[in-house]
C-alpha cells in the first residue's frame, strides 16, 4: 500500500505536536490506518528555532507554495491561523486536489460557504475536527455518532482562557484583571486575550457547530456575541448566594421558525454539570431526540490535545485513502445543501436575568427600579441588598422571573437614566436546566 504523504503548513506549537505525534505513535498510527502517513514537508517561516522535536532538516521549507504544489503530498496541513494568508493555503490546496486538515475556527467562520463548496466540488476532504474544543471530538460525533438525530439544543463552555479566568475569580475572589495577568504569566492567556474573553473564539466555534447541524453555514455576525470583562468579584459572589455559577456559555437551540444562537456571560445552577467545568477544561452539552441527553469534556486548546484532534483527522482520510475512496463525505455531512435557516433575534430571547444596580442610599430607590421594571412586565423573584460602598452607593441586586430581552433591554436604559443610579446596570442572563 502507498503511503500517505502530508504536508504540514505552519510549525508553531501546534504544529510541532502535530509532528510530534506523528513520530511518537507512529507505530499505533499506522496499526489503526492500515498504511504508513510519511512527513512530506514542513512550511514555516521560521525554520531555525527549536521546536522541542526533532526533524530532518531537508524536510523544512520557507515557502508554503512548495508544500501545495508537491505533486507526491496527498494531504495539507493547515496551521498557520489568521485569515488571509491561510484562506489562500486552504484555497489553493483544496483547488490541487489536495486532502485538507485545519484547525482554524477563525477561518471557517469567515469563509466555510466557500471553503466546503471548493471542498465538495474538487472531490477532496476538509476536515477540522481540532478547530472546535481541541481535543473533544464532537466534530466526529455530529457527523456520523450523532448523524441521526435531530439536536434540539447545544450548550458548551468553548473557550479554555474565558474559563479559567472565571474559575479563578470564583475560587479566589481575584479581580478581572488579577486573573488575567496571572493567566498571561502562566501561558493560558494571550497577552491580551481579547479574542477569547470577548466572545468571539466562542462565536467562531459555535458558527462551526450550528452549521453542522443545519447543513449551512451560518453568518458569524448573526450570533449574538458579549464578553466576560464587565464582570466583577461580586457578580460572582453574589451568583453564588443565589445558587449559581457564572459560565461564558454558547448556546444554539432549534425552534420550529429558526434558531436561537447567542454568546454571553450566563448564570447556571452550581448543581449542573457544566458549572461543575472548570480551569481550561472545554464542554459541550447536547439533547438529541433519540439519543437523550449526552456530554463531551476534555482540554479544548494546547499543542497535545489540538494535535491529537489534527492526527485524527489524517488518519481518517489515510483509512479512505486506503480503501480506494474516490469521493469523500462533504465537509458539513450533508449531501445535499440546506436552506438557509433564520437566526433568531436576541430582543426575542425569553429568559430570567441578574441584575446589579448602583444606587445612591435614599428612601424609595428600591421601589422606583421595581416599578420601572413592572411597566415592562418584569417580575421581581429575589432581592439583595448590600451596605453602602466607598462612593456612597449601595449595590441592589435582583434575580427576576423569565422575562422578554426587548422589554429588559428597555427598562435597564430608562434605570440607568435615572438620578440615583450612579453607574451602569450589570445584566446576567440565567440559563437554567
Amino acid at each position: 500500500m502507498k503511503p500517505v504523504n502530508v504536508g504540514i503548513i505552519g510549525f508553531g506549537t501546534v504544529g510541532a505536536g502535530t509532528v510530534e505525534l506523528l513520530l511518537a505513535n507512529k507505530e499505533i498510527i499506522t496499526n489503526r490506518t492500515g498504511t504508513d502517513i510519511i512527513i512530506k514537508k514542513i512550511a514555516d517561516l521560521d525554520i531555525e528555532s527549536d521546536r522541542g522535536v526533532s526533524v530532518d532538516r531537508s524536510l523544512m521549507t520557507t515557502n508554503a507554495m512548495d508544500v501545495i504544489n508537491d505533486p507526491d503530498i496527498d494531504v495539507i496541513v493547515e496551521l498557520i491561523g489568521g485569515l488571509t494568508k491561510a484562506r489562500e493555503v486552504v484555497t489553493g490546496a483544496l483547488k490541487n486536489k489536495k486532502h485538507v486538515v485545519t484547525a482554524n475556527k477563525a477561518l471557517l467562520a469567515e469563509y466555510g460557504k466557500e471553503l466546503y463548496e471548493t471542498a465538495f466540488n474538487n472531490g477532496v476532504s476538509l476536515s477540522f475536527e481540532a478547530s472546535v474544543c481541541g481535543a473533544v471530538p464532537i466534530i466526529g460525533a455530529l457527523k456520523n455518532g450523532l448523524a441521526p438525530n435531530r439536536i434540539s439544543v447545544i450548550k458548551g463552555i468553548l473557550n479554555g482562557t474565558s474559563n479559567y479566568i472565571l474559575t479563578r475569580m470564583t475560587k479566589e475572589g481575584l479581580t478581572y484583571d488579577q486573573v488575567v495577568q496571572k493567566a498571561v504569566e502562566m501561558g493560558f492567556a494571550e497577552d491580551p486575550p481579547t479574542l477569547d474573553v470577548n466572545g468571539t473564539d466562542t462565536v467562531h466555534k459555535l458558527t462551526i457547530l450550528i452549521s453542522l447541524l443545519l447543513g449551512y453555514p451560518v453568518a458569524l455576525q448573526s450570533i449574538y456575541r458579549e464578553g466576560i470583562v464587565n464582570l466583577t468579584p461580586d457578580d460572582i459572589r453574589f451568583a453564588d448566594e443565589f445558587g449559581y455559577r457564572v459560565k461564558l456559555l454558547a448556546v444554539a437551540r432549534q425552534r420550529d421558525n429558526g434558531i436561537e444562537a447567542r454568546v454571553h456571560p450566563a448564570m447556571i445552577p452550581k448543581d449542573s454539570i457544566l458549572a461543575r467545568v472548570d480551569d481550561e477544561f472545554n464542554a459541550i452539552y447536547l439533547e438529541g431526540d433519540f439519543v437523550g441527553p449526552s456530554l463531551f469534556y476534555g482540554l479544548g486548546a494546547g499543542r497535545r490535545p489540538t494535535a491529537s484532534a489534527v492526527v485524527s483527522d489524517i488518519m481518517g482520510i489515510a483509512r479512505a485513502m486506503r480503501l480506494g475512496y474516490r469521493g469523500f463525505m462533504p465537509p458539513l455531512s450533508h449531501f445535499s445543501l440546506q436552506k438557509e435557516v433564520a437566526i433568531h433575534s436576541m430582543k426575542d430571547l425569553h429568559s430570567a436575568y441578574y441584575f446589579r444596580f448602583s444606587a445612591f442610599d435614599s428612601p424609595g430607590v428600591l421601589s422606583m427600579i421595581a416599578g420601572i421594571l413592572g411597566e415592562h412586565d418584569i417580575s421581581i423573584s429575589s432581592v439583595i441588598q448590600k451596605g453602602r460602598e466607598q462612593n456612597s452607593s449601595v449595590p441592589i441586586v435582583m434575580l427576576t422571573h423569565e422575562a422578554r430581552e426587548k422589554n429588559v433591554i428597555e427598562a435597564v436604559s430608562k434605570i440607568n437614566r435615572l438620578d440615583i443610579v450612579s453607574g451602569p446596570t450589570v445584566m446576567v442572563r440565567v440559563e437554567e436546566d
